[in-house]
């Protein structure tokens, strides 16, 4: 269990565990995609809000989904931090999206979805996130930081 007094700490723990999982080597062949997991419901409503924001193109709601201190730390993009920076980040986010859990943790105010994101369900994936989570008021998962980055084009 993590205690309450350390939530950052816990993040910070957290954050270095799934970074110290970095790349391999590269892959002689393309891998076939991770299985898709089942998330409890609290999770999977982090992602499913996610995506209406997305596809609905709603700055606000998307930067809603975030702690007050959140971060972005998008492909090729300079990092974001704070519900101010997040929402103009994704003023001009919109289109289709479909995420997908592939492992996630969670334990009393810290937790984590490991996962791919495509422009269909079912469809190819074309890239991979990880979302570091803190519970926020009321008990309500909100993002600490959104980490992504796209998938290797196929040549």
């Amino acid at each position: 269990m993590i205690p309450h007094h350390r939530p950052l700490l816990a993040l910070g723990v957290v954050l270095v565990a799934v970074a110290a999982c970095g790349p391999g080597r590269p892959a002689e062949e393309p891998q076939p995609p991770l299985p898709s997991i089942d998330l409890p419901p609290e999770l999977e409503r982090v992602l499913r809000d996610y995506e209406s924001a997305w596809v609905n193109g709603s700055e606000t709601t998307l930067a809603s989904l975030f702690t007050e201190d959140g971060f972005v730390l998008s492909n090729n993009r300079a990092m974001v931090r704070g519900r101010a920076a997040i929402r103009q980040h994704y003023a001009d986010a919109g289109g289709a999206l479909a995420l997908r859990a592939v492992g996630f943790a969670m334990d009393d105010t810290v937790g984590y979805i490991v996962g791919a994101y495509g422009r269909e369900i079912r469809g190819p994936d074309v890239g991979k996130y990880v979302l570091a989570l803190r519970r926020g008021p009321g008990g309500r998962w909100l993002i600490a930081a959104d980490i992504d980055n796209g998938n290797p084009q196929r040549r």
